[in-house]
């Protein structure tokens, strides 16, 4: 079991990376779900989650999350096949707000991805700020 501290990690690289090894049938818990970052324009960004999130109608779906950790949790649920491996290997991750009692002393492990500290410039945008835009509260 692998518990990943998020916080500062782009999305797409930490739900690809994550996704890869739950496939592989590892189990990772990830915590500071809030704290992950996605990149690119500010205005664009909350453009495309604003359509995902009013994308179809209000008893039909497709529903789309307003929390962030099942903002993350979908974006890796995207990444994986449509077979029952994909499932199987969604049940073997999970995505907290914040840092669990559980899990406040333990050691988290970093997946070689890339962080914001790393970026030129701040074009990106906390997950918790679009889920505050997207009207969590």
């Amino acid at each position: 079991m692998k518990i990943i501290d998020a916080d500062g990690a782009i999305l797409g690289r930490l739900a690809t990376e994550v996704s890869q090894r739950a496939l592989d049938g590892e189990e990772i818990i990830i915590v500071n779900a809030e704290k992950i970052a996605v990149t690119g324009n500010k205005e664009q960004i909350y453009q495309k989650y604003k359509e995902r999130y009013d994308r179809g109608s209000k008893d039909w779906g497709p529903h789309y999350p307003r929390t962030p950790d099942r903002i993350v949790k979908r974006t890796i649920k995207s990444m994986l096949p449509k077979k029952p491996s994909g499932k199987k290997a969604l049940k073997n991750i999970e995505v907290n707000m914040g840092i669990p009692v559980e899990y406040e002393n333990t050691e988290f492990n970093n997946l070689e991805i890339k962080y914001i500290n790393e970026l030129r410039g701040n074009n990106y945008l906390r997950i918790e700020d679009i889920s505050k835009y997207l009207g969590w509260s």
